[in-house]
């Protein structure tokens, strides 16, 4: 075991003297680097900046329901989900009667759920869509609701005016 002193933290990186003025002006300091833009490396994997999600074949897994640009989605999660619940029932048969055999069973599920979630995973640019037009529905009526207040309370005042203005004229 070494002996001596060690600090608990490292010392800052050699950049941070580009910010010494930053209290004084904080324009002093350096912009951020730029956006990373394609392929890069990341803990020894590559990644993309694309938004793209891989196939199913691409990461190596089977699939399970048809292919094609026209899937019906509910449909076959339905169908995905319905095969998942029969293969959970037949891992508890093999659990109870066969106990060695299991790992084929629980393949079996993983497979039907990394399809499941593919599924869904592709709908996320659809949920993405919708909850963007809610936000800006919601945004509308919000806005439109500001309007007609504005509009009830300006009504309101030039009734005020107008009975003050008859109240002083009377006077």
């Amino acid at each position: 075991m070494a002996t001596g002193t060690a600090a608990s933290y490292p010392p800052p990186p050699p950049f941070y003297r580009l910010y010494s003025d930053y209290s004084t002006d904080p324009d002093s300091a350096p912009p951020p680097p730029p956006p990373v833009e394609g392929s890069y490396p990341l803990y020894g994997a590559t990644y993309t900046t694309e938004a793209v999600l891989p196939s199913l074949e691409d990461q190596g897994v089977r699939q399970l329901y048809s292919k094609g640009p026209n899937i019906d989605f509910k449909k076959e999660l339905m169908s995905l989900n319905r095969d998942l619940q029969l293969h959970i029932l037949e891992l508890a048969d093999v659990l109870i009667e066969r106990p060695s055999q299991y790992a084929r069973r629980v393949e079996d599920i993983s497979l039907i759920l990394r399809n499941m979630h593919h599924l869904l995973n592709s709908l996320r640019p659809h949920q993405a869509r919708a909850t963007l037009i809610h936000i800006l529905e919601s945004q509308i009526q919000r806005r439109k609701q500001a309007v007609e207040d504005i509009k009830r309370r300006r009504e309101e005042a030039q009734k005020l005016l107008k009975e003050s203005i008859q109240i002083l004229d009377s006077q």
